[in-house]
């Protein structure tokens, strides 16, 4: 029979373990091995049962267990021990605290999914998980964020593998009260809520439910209400699911919904208002028009609200590639933004044309989230330097006439929480060496270039710590493994052969990721017959375990798990390699730490960032990969190996991959396998020990989370607070009017001629150090000189004159204009490097409220016949 109503029963703790119900609910239990610890001890396999979540735990303890602890005079010091430090962890002075003023009192940070626990599962992958760990880390610093997300009913899908390998997906249904969240509610006790209105009268209401996340709120919305209406009611169902127009409602929720439900949280808390808003992917883009919103019904016009809500918005791409994004026809966006929609007040046309696409090689019929993110933010950055250039040539048609470098998008590279993902057996080593507190503060504030003190540990302690993490992968394995066949049908008498899967003193191999193409799970199997030998080398076999989950619409994605799993299926080598499906946090917990070598291999560029390598190299494991993402930003030998890349242009696609895999086999058998079986009179592998010493000594403060966090703060919150306060209603008019008076005038702003006068003859050649007088002579049209800056630019020439290695600098305005209306500049040159060397001049919209001179889009430059005169090339 089925219940006709499901209740959510909780547990009436004794008076003296009440502070349980409140280490529960705050999530910094999920990186403090302390209180992890407090509650295993409460019952140790109910513990493993509910699979380390205290909520469920306490659920689930006998009442009579739960009178035995509340009498348990130890249990009750370390209970008042643990309720201690939590307190003091969320009162006290942190990093963020300790920094100079003017640092914004509030950041809001948006994302369409957080991983912060497996007990809270709101997350598909990467993205979701460095949002996760960007919230654990401002905690730990004591940034005041806010984050703001959405509610998954359904989550993310839980995935299993048929019989014949096919990736099958379940949906199981999450029930809020069973999380752990606390609903927010008006000071008369009703739940607070925000509202959206839809087309034809309709409209989605969302109550709001928020994860205390260490120090951090982290609120999501939840449209299953019984205000709502079925199809409303489906908004949040499940992370990515749905058509086009229910992720335009996801989207809306997010953005719009988002700042409503920040409003309602400060105003009943009390919590500072946020003074920047930060948009974790364009999927939250629609929160910048509902900013504009509130100001316009304040009397604002909306180019005034515009420049405001711009100037304390920091837009982060995550995508590099334009199919990633999320792009709607932009007659859909039109009907929920016109009459009878959201933002009543607002011209849809003004917001249509926020993410039009009406630049070269655009869709002017569809609107583009990113598009509108990075308009609606005056400060945006990819995620590693490879990605941020990448993204400023993705996006150069939004700032026409300047070189891809000059695009103002800047990077800031992940990072992850070391907390989170380092073992706990890894944090007791270095403990022994620092401490526990110094150890505490290098993972989660950071700062340091290196870890020196690693130099310190014996290499047989390494190595033992190495065996004791693979070994315990090894009987996670074996238990998954088990229990995916049975799921897959197998009876218990066909899996003994389970029991001798993976060898604890075998060269170990990770790869775990989402299963999109270009990450290319299958590029392993390219040659299976050489894979097979390098599986079982009789005196250097290596094993590989391998996880991941395709899209559920992602057919081809499911097609590449089932050919890996069928390989692996394989009686011959199923024992050295393995397929471990429902890939998730808890999994990846076990996974990094265990490997000794962390594969990637995507195609470059398309790898934004990828932190899986980060989360390994804390864990002593060396990383395999290509130069993509942050491994192109930080590869050393001495942390690992890379990957050749086959990017030529006469490279077709079989045969890059062709090639790469080749290159992947030869650094398999003739580097990596070596170097691990390589021991030494002592019975160790001494070179590859020292390699596991620099990776984490070296490699260990880079890819933590605090150093991004901090990044974050010093780079981008912190002059987007600056520039909010700055740009006040007034100040935000006048800029508004500015612009507008810019672009108006800008057709008629041209360079008319260049003049270069030298102390000696000035040919195709000069002397390094000589200096040339600049004379520029411009038409400003109806602007002033105080409107614009005159600049030199100069730099190496390639063999098409076009410049590289720039630098820039202003020329100063001369006198009045002439009668014909031209005004003079000039300025001295120096040529301060020798070799091909040009010049050029332009010139650029100049403001005290702009971010940067490109900021508009704006450019004047010489014509063809103007640069000739000028002869601005030297050899």
């Amino acid at each position: 029979m089925k219940a006709i109503r499901r209740f959510s029963v909780r547990p009436v703790l004794p008076e003296p373990l009440r502070p349980l119900s409140d280490l529960a609910r705050n999530l910094r239990w999920s990186w403090h091995p302390e209180t992890r610890e407090l509650f295993q001890s409460v019952d140790p396999e109910g513990w493993r049962a509910t699979g380390g979540d205290p909520l469920r735990l306490l659920g689930s303890v006998p009442a009579e267990r739960l009178a035995a602890l509340a009498e348990d005079r130890r249990f009750l010091r370390r209970l008042a021990a643990a309720a201690d430090d939590l307190q003091d962890y969320l009162t006290g002075r942190r990093w963020y605290q300790e920094q100079p003023p003017g640092l914004p009192a509030a950041v809001a940070y948006f994302s369409p999914e957080f991983g912060i626990t497996a007990a809270l599962p709101q997350y598909s992958g990467g993205l979701g998980i460095l949002a996760g760990d960007h919230l654990k880390s401002a905690s730990d610093l004591g940034v005041p964020l806010v984050g703001v997300g959405l509610l998954y009913r359904h989550g993310y899908f839980r995935q299993s593998l048929s019989r014949e390998g096919w990736q099958q997906e379940h949906y199981p249904l999450l029930d809020p009260n069973e999380l752990p969240l606390t609903m927010l509610r008006e000071a008369d006790g009703t739940p607070a809520r925000v509202t959206l209105a839809l087309p034809g009268g309709r409209s989605v209401h969302a109550h709001i439910w928020k994860a205390q996340v260490g120090r951090v709120p982290l609120l999501l919305l939840d449209s299953d209400t019984e205000e709502n209406g079925p199809g409303e009611r489906d908004v949040t169902d499940r992370l990515y699911g749905g058509g086009s127009e229910h992720r335009l409602l996801q989207e809306m929720l997010l953005g719009i919904g988002g700042v409503r439900a920040v409003r309602a949280y400060c105003r009943l808390t009390g919590h500072a208002e946020p003074e920047v808003f930060h948009t974790n992917e364009g999927h939250a883009g629609f929160l910048g028009l509902e900013r504009i919103r509130e100001l316009v019904v304040q009397g604002a016009d909306f180019d005034a609200a515009l420049e405001r809500v711009r100037s304390g918005a920091v837009f982060t791409t995550h995508t590099p590639v334009p199919a990633g994004i999320d792009r709607f026809e932009a007659d859909l966006v039109a009907r929920h933004f016109g009459e009878d929609g959201e933002l009543p007040g607002i011209d849809a046309e003004r917001v249509l044309a926020l993410g039009r696409e009406d630049y070269p090689g655009g869709d002017a019929a569809l609107f583009n989230m990113a598009v509108m993110g990075l308009r609606l933010a005056q400060r945006a950055n990819g995620v590693s330097v490879l990605h941020g250039q990448v993204s400023r040539e993705m996006f150069a048609g939004l700032w026409p006439g300047f070189d891809a470098e000059e695009v103002p998008i800047t990077s800031v590279t992940n990072g992850v929480h070391a907390p989170t993902w380092v073992a706990p057996e890894v944090f007791r080593l270095g403990a022994r060496c620092i401490g526990a507190g110094r150890a505490e503060d290098a993972l989660s504030v950071g700062g340091s270039q290196r870890w020196d003190t690693v130099a310190d540990i014996p290499a047989a302690d390494i190595w033992e710590l190495r065996r004791t993490l693979r070994e315990q992968l090894v009987e996670e394995v074996r238990a998954r493994l088990h229990a995916a066949w049975r799921e897959r049908g197998a009876g218990s008498a066909e899996l003994g052969w389970i029991d001798g899967v993976l060898d604890p003193d075998v060269l170990t191999i990770g790869f775990a990721r989402r299963v999109p193409s270009y990450k290319r799970l299958t590029l392993m199997l390219r040659d299976r017959e050489r894979l097979t030998e390098l599986l079982l080398h009789p005196e250097r076999p290596v094993q590989i375990v391998v996880a991941g989950k395709a899209h559920p619409a992602d057919d081809s994605g499911k097609r590449l798990v089932q050919e890996l799993v069928r390989f692996a299926d394989d009686p011959r080598v199923r024992h050295r390699i393995v397929f471990l499906p429902d890939y998730g946090m808890a999994m990846a917990q076990k996974l990094y730490p265990g490997c000794d070598v962390w594969l990637n291999n995507p195609l470059r560029p398309l790898e934004a960032c990828g932190t899986s390598g980060m989360k390994a190299a804390l864990n002593g494991c060396l990383n395999l990969s290509v130069l993509d993402g942050w491994w192109d930003e930080w590869y050393e030998p001495d942390f690992g190996w890379a990957i050749p890349t086959a990017d030529g242009a006469a490279v077709d696609d079989m045969r890059r991959d062709d090639l790469e895999a080749a290159a992947l086999y030869d650094l398999l058998a003739q580097r990596v396998a070596p170097r691990f079986y390589d021991r030494g009179a002592d019975g160790l592998p001494g070179r590859w020990i020292e390699m596991v010493r620099h990776t984490l000594a070296g490699l260990g403060p880079k890819v933590l989370a605090g150093r991004m966090v901090r990044d974050y703060v010093e780079r981008l919150y912190a002059p987007a607070a600056e520039a909010h306060r700055a740009l006040d209603e007034a100040a935000s008019r006048e800029l508004a009017a500015w612009k507008a008076r810019v672009r108006a005038a800008w057709p008629t702003v041209a360079v008319d001629h260049v003049e270069a006068v030298s102390e000696g003859p000035l040919g195709g050649t000069a002397e390094l150090g000589a200096t040339l007088s600049l004379r520029v002579s411009v038409t400003l049209g109806e602007l002033d000189p105080a409107d614009v800056e005159v600049q030199a630019v100069a730099g190496r020439v390639d063999e098409a004159d076009r410049l590289a290695h720039t630098v820039t600098f202003p020329l100063k305005a001369t006198g009045a204009p002439g009668l014909d209306g031209r005004r003079l500049y000039e300025g001295p040159l120096t040529l301060d490097r020798t070799g091909p060397f040009g010049y050029t001049v332009r010139i650029l919209p100049a403001h005290r409220l702009l971010a940067c001179g490109a900021e508009l889009g704006l450019v004047a430059v010489p014509s063809h016949a103007t640069g000739e005169a000028a002869g601005v090339l030297m050899r």
